[in-house]
């Protein structure tokens, strides 16, 4: 039972925030976290008011943890922090928004735009570095590097753990499925929001290839190169069956 006060009503010249029709359609029916619904909604009720940044308009992570408003209408069960990024990632999983990882002032900083098709050539331009915005650049993150990319599997033990029979069919299947640059970036980018698994991961190249990354470069594809018996003949021969 709420112990709020009820609402006192709209008042007769009340500003108004437009919602796309396609929301009510679409949208609502596909969210089942009460918290993602807040947050996407005042994502909407944010943008409505901002001036764009080169024609593109988004929020930043770090705006919408300072906000009261949003924070006080949020059903909050754990951290705060814990709570908005929980339903952020649940908006972006369900491509209701669109993420960024960048850097503002050399600190990590999130950007979210809403997924639209002028926003979707946006972030791949920004990705690809033909589009920039002002007071960002892209998230670096230094990973153990040798002279060709890291195998996928030395990438998991170096950023998330020991591996186990079931993760490494994953790795393999993704090995066979991305551009292993792709694989290493993604890795990047988990460890820079510190999310160090599997799952997070593979959303990650999920999405891109979904939405497509402005590399040039297919984001699904048979890797016909790839050989588990580099991993059965190696140190890795106890994990990966034929």
């Amino acid at each position: 039972m709420s112990h709020s006060k009820p609402f006192p009503g709209f008042p007769s010249r009340a500003h108004c925030t437009p919602l796309p029709n396609i929301f009510f359609s679409s949208v609502v029916p596909i969210i089942d976290d009460l918290a993602e619904l807040k947050v996407v909604l005042h994502v909407f009720w944010l943008l409505y008011q901002k001036t764009p940044v080169r024609s593109v308009k988004f929020v930043t992570f770090s705006e919408l943890l300072g906000d009261r408003t949003l924070a006080r209408g949020m059903p909050i069960t754990k951290h705060w922090e814990q709570t908005l990024q929980d339903a952020i990632e649940l908006a972006v999983q369900d491509g209701i928004l669109l993420n960024l990882a960048m850097e503002q002032d050399d600190v990590c900083e999130n950007i979210y735009f809403l997924n639209s098709e002028k926003n979707r050539d946006a972030v791949a331009a920004i990705r690809s570095g033909e589009f920039t915005l002002d007071g960002f650049k892209p998230r670096t993150v230094s990973l153990p590097r040798r002279d060709e990319l890291p195998d996928v599997f030395s990438l998991y033990e170096q950023n998330i753990g020991m591996l186990s029979p079931i993760i490494a069919e994953e790795l393999l299947e993704a090995e066979r499925t991305y551009p292993p640059a792709w694989i290493e970036d993604a890795f990047k980018e988990a460890v820079c929001l510190n999310k160090r698994n599997w799952k997070y991961i593979s959303r990650i190249l999920e999405r891109w290839a979904q939405e497509g990354r402005g590399s040039g470069e297919s984001g699904r594809h048979s890797r016909k190169g790839i050989d588990p018996d580099k991993y059965i003949k190696g140190r890795y021969g106890h994990i990966v069956r034929r």
